[in-house]
């Protein structure tokens, strides 16, 4: 029988864990026992995890986890059981049922459905190949795609007529995972099996598996950043274990990425849509509003306008800052947002647009993605670069916002991008294809429409005269103070 205390502590940890229901078990199921039994000598570690876990304090075991109907695709018997090896988010919500109605409508969760994306042609067929054959995929993937896309964005499992998962999609825990039960998404890319430990799934490096790299580098931003400086150097200050973790109240030295995105603040509980206090969408070519693109994802969320995100994320701003640095902060941010937009984004997609018609076909007309040098230049300039700027300024990270990010923009939109679109030109004014000269000439025109620009006239020496004069007494001032 539990006692008084045992019965406090059972209450927190449904608190803690996020149970739907007042209801837990008395103790661990017969089926539970029996899986222990067996994994507690063939799998140690798991089951050593697991005995760390919230889980266990609540008596939810392997059963109660992985249990399945005979009729599921992916049911397997297993010890006079059915059984399943992949937790699905609806299996997650037999228990955690707000936990997974948010995240399902998060973006989050779709993120399998950017597998038809640039990013994966790439993948596909630019830097990989067909010869990744197994029984589920007689016609082959390339292994590009499956050691790299599909491990961050999620695989579709494919189940095989013997009920075993298919090697090219499993093991998998990409975010939008596509599982057998048809969900999308899984809980595991966050909240690592079997111990589930709510102090991992607060650490900045818990999202640094796939928000890394030249595309997308936030947790290096966050690393160079004051925000990520006073986390490393205070982590024992951090109070991650806690059930109770609002920032301001039980920390406040730093936040991580949950901080900001997910957890509860004073006047906000815990949310598992990690859109709900983002106000730009900085993934694509122009910086989107964020309900706009849930909107064309086909979420509820969309009726939450990007106006009352960026006040939730301000929110969260607030439990550490003052209202004015607060404000003057996202007032710098959208800066960057527009300049690079007006600067680099609008002008490079109508010089790359202009430039299309004149680059390789295959044999239906079509332009052949990546088949031309400018397709690389002008993708990393948007893909690369422009986010990172943008998500640099985001996240208070000054170097990758210069360095990484608007130099890098500046660099290849002049060095690469210009004298790419001037070849073209001059092959296409020289080319005998009628079709070809009077597209060499749209793009001429674009061209120097660019070029004559505020932005770009410098370039040219037409730099205003006031705005030189203006540089050149401000310099001279600078050299005066330092001599």
């Amino acid at each position: 029988m539990k006692t008084k205390f045992q019965s406090i502590i059972i209450l927190c940890v449904i608190l803690a864990i996020g149970i739907s229901t007042p209801q837990i078990p008395a103790q661990l199921s017969e089926e539970s026992k029996e899986c222990m039994q067996c994994h507690k000598e063939v799998n140690v570690s798991l089951y050593q995890q697991w005995g760390s876990s919230k889980h266990y304090g609540a008596n939810v075991g392997c059963y109660e986890c992985h249990r399945a109907e005979k009729s599921d695709v992916d049911a397997f018997e297993h010890e006079d059981y059915y059984i399943s090896t992949i937790v699905s988010p609806l299996d997650c919500a037999r228990c955690h049922e707000t936990e997974v109605d948010e995240f399902l409508n998060s973006h989050h969760s779709k993120a399998g459905r950017i597998m038809g994306s640039l990013d994966n042609v790439l993948a596909e067929v630019v830097e990989g190949n067909s010869k990744f054959i197994t029984e589920g995929f007689p016609h082959g993937n390339s292994a590009a795609a499956v050691n790299g896309c599909w491990q961050c964005h999620g695989s579709q499992v494919k189940v095989l007529e013997d009920g075993r998962l298919d090697p090219a999609t499993w093991p998998n825990t990409g975010m939008g995972r596509i599982n057998p039960d048809g969900s999308e998404g899984a809980c595991s890319a966050c909240h690592q099996r079997h111990e589930f430990s709510v102090a991992q799934a607060r650490r900045p490096e818990n999202c640094g598996k796939c928000h890394l790299g030249p595309d997308h580098p936030q947790k290096e931003i966050y690393e160079e950043s004051k925000h990520g400086i006073n986390f490393f150097a205070n982590v024992d200050r951090m109070n991650l274990s806690s059930s109770k973790w609002v920032v301001g109240e039980d920390y406040d030295i730093a936040p991580t990425c949950a901080t900001c995105h997910m957890s509860a603040t004073a006047n906000q509980s815990i949310t598992h849509n990690i859109g709900l206090r983002i106000k730009w969408n900085n993934r694509p070519v122009h910086s989107k509003l964020s309900h706009e693109t849930d909107a064309k994802w086909g979420l509820e969320s969309s009726n939450i306008h990007a106006d009352t995100r960026r006040n939730n994320m301000q929110d969260v701003c607030v439990a550490c800052h003052n209202s004015n640095f607060t404000d003057n902060f996202f007032i710098q941010y959208e800066g960057l947002i527009d300049l690079y937009d007006d600067k680099y984004a609008t002008p490079g997609e109508a010089l790359y647009k202009a430039a299309v018609p004149l680059l390789k076909k295959d044999d239906e007309g079509n332009h052949i993605a990546f088949s031309d040098k400018i397709d690389f230049t002008w993708f990393e300039i948007w893909h690369h670069e422009g986010r990172r700027a943008r998500h640099a300024a985001s996240m208070m990270a000054p170097d990758y916002t210069h360095w990484h990010g608007t130099y890098d923009l500046a660099k290849n939109f002049y060095s690469e991008l210009i004298p790419e679109i001037e070849e073209i030109i001059e092959h296409g004014l020289n080319s005998d294809n009628k079709d070809d000269v009077k597209a060499a000439k749209n793009l001429q025109k674009v061209l120097e429409e660019t070029m004559d620009s505020d932005n770009h006239k410098w370039i040219e020496g037409k730099l205003d005269p006031e705005e030189k004069e203006r540089r050149k007494k401000a310099a001279d001032e600078f050299k005066s103070r330092y001599k």
